[in-house]
C-alpha cells in the first residue's frame, strides 16, 4: 500500500492529464503511470493528490558531493574541474544490478534534508568553487520541476548543469528538461529490447529517441555509458552493433564508457565484470570507428586516457579520478597535430588533478 503523501510533500508537478474513467495519468516518462487518489506512480515520488500530480522531492536531497567531473563520468566537459552533485529518491526504471540501490529504491524519505532549494544549491557550488552541479545518484527525470528550477538558479550564478540520467522521458518532457542542462551522461543499458523488459522493466526505443534527439537537435554535450553484466550484455556482437550505431545516428566523437558491474541489489548471483572484458569492449568500439572509448570502475591508466582520434597522441592522462598529464591546447586542440577534440575545454588549473571527493555537510 502506498504510503500517504503529507501535506509538505505536495509540490505541483507538471506533465498528466485526466483519463475518462476518472484516473490520471502521468505523461513524464514512458511508464504512462495511470493513478487513483493518493496513489503514487512508479517511481514513487510522483503521485496523485486531490485530482492533481504532485512531486514529494522538491527541495529534499538525499546528500551533497564535490566530486571530480570525471566520475560522472564526463570526460569532455571541463576535465578535472570540481562538480557539485546530489539526487533525491526513487526512480522510473527497476534495474535488477542498480549500483545506486538504498537511493534510487527508497520508500523512506526520512533521510532527506529539508534545506536544499534551487538559489541555495547555486549559491554552495559557488562558494565550494564547483564549476557544475550534478542531478545523480538518482534519476533526475523523475524531478524534472525540481531539477529544472534548480538549473535556472545555477545559470544565474554562471554554473553548469548536468544530468547524470537513463534517459527514460517523453518528448514534451525531454525538451524542457534538457532545455536546462549543459552537458548530460546518459545510461545506455543494453541494445536489446530483451535486457531492457527483462532487467531494467523498461523498454530501449525511447532511450535512443533521447539520445538521437540531444545529439541532432540540442547542444547538450553527451557521454554514454554502459555497465557491462556477464552473460547478459557484453557479447562482442551487441557491442559491436551498439557502437555502429553510436557512430551512425549519434556520431563518431560522442564519448563512450564501457565500466565494470559488481553484484548488488537483485543482482548477486553473477560475478564482477572482468578487466578484459572491458579492455575488449573498449577495442570494438574503436575498431568500429568512434573516437573516444574509456573503461571505468577498474584500474586502467589506457582505458582512461584521452587519446587523439587522429596523430594518438596521449592529451589527458588519468590514473581514476586524477589527471596526470594535460596536454591539450586551451581551445580543446591536440598541440601536436593540432585536431580538435570534441569537447569543452579551458586552461588547465594544475590543482584538479590532485582533486578529492568531499562530502558537503548538511
Amino acid at each position: 500500500m502506498d504510503e500517504p503523501i503529507s501535506l509538505e510533500e505536495r509540490y505541483p508537478a507538471n506533465y498528466w492529464h485526466p483519463l475518462s474513467d476518472g484516473r490520471i495519468q502521468c505523461d513524464l516518462c514512458p511508464r504512462d503511470c495511470k493513478l487513483h487518489e493518493g496513489q503514487r506512480g512508479a517511481c514513487y515520488v510522483r503521485g496523485r493528490v486531490n485530482d492533481a500530480m504532485v512531486l514529494t522531492t522538491y527541495g529534499r536531497s538525499s546528500g551533497f558531493c564535490v566530486d571530480p567531473i570525471e566520475k560522472k563520468p564526463l570526460n569532455h566537459f571541463y576535465p578535472g574541474s570540481s562538480v557539485l552533485s546530489f539526487g533525491t529518491a526513487g526512480c522510473n526504471l527497476a534495474c535488477k544490478f542498480c549500483q545506486n540501490w538504498d537511493i534510487s529504491k527508497s520508500r523512506s524519505f526520512d533521510k532527506l534534508a529539508d534545506e536544499a532549494g534551487p538559489e541555495a544549491i547555486a549559491r554552495s557550488a559557488e562558494h565550494l568553487g564547483c564549476k557544475s552541479v550534478a542531478f545523480t545518484y538518482n534519476d533526475p527525470v523523475i524531478f524534472a520541476e525540481y531539477a529544472m528550477d534548480v538549473a535556472d538558479a545555477c545559470h544565474a550564478h554562471g554554473i553548469k548543469t548536468v544530468a547524470v540520467t537513463a534517459g527514460y522521458i517523453h518528448e514534451a518532457a525531454r525538451r524542457d528538461f534538457f532545455a536546462k542542462i549543459d552537458a548530460a551522461n546518459v545510461d545506455l543499458k543494453g541494445f536489446t529490447d530483451e535486457f531492457y523488459i527483462k532487467q531494467c522493466g523498461a523498454h530501449l526505443e525511447p532511450v535512443k529517441e533521447t539520445l538521437k534527439y540531444l545529439c541532432n537537435e540540442t547542444d547538450v554535450w553527451v557521454e554514454i555509458t554502459t555497465l557491462l553484466i556477464p552473460g547478459l550484455n557484453d557479447s562482442d556482437e551487441e557491442i559491436a552493433a551498439m557502437s555502429e550505431w553510436i557512430k551512425n545516428e549519434l556520431g563518431r566523437e560522442v564519448p563512450l564508457h564501457f565500466t565494470a558491474f559488481h553484484p548488488d541489489y537483485k543482482m548477486t548471483d553473477r560475478p564482477a565484470t572482468p578487466t578484459r572484458t572491458l579492455i575488449k569492449a573498449r577495442e570494438i568500439a574503436l575498431k568500429t570507428g568512434l573516437s573516444y572509448v574509456y573503461t571505468g570502475n577498474v584500474h586502467n591508466i589506457a582505458g582512461d586516457t584521452t587519446h587523439c582520434p587522429t596523430c594518438g597522441s596521449d592529451l589527458i592522462v588519468r590514473d581514476w579520478y586524477e589527471i596526470k598529464q594535460y596536454r591539450l591546447t586551451r581551445d580543446g586542440h591536440c598541440p601536436d597535430c593540432h585536431t580538435a577534440i570534441a569537447g569543452h575545454f579551458e586552461s588547465f588549473n594544475k590543482a584538479y588533478g590532485r582533486h578529492r571527493m568531499r562530502v558537503v555537510p548538511s
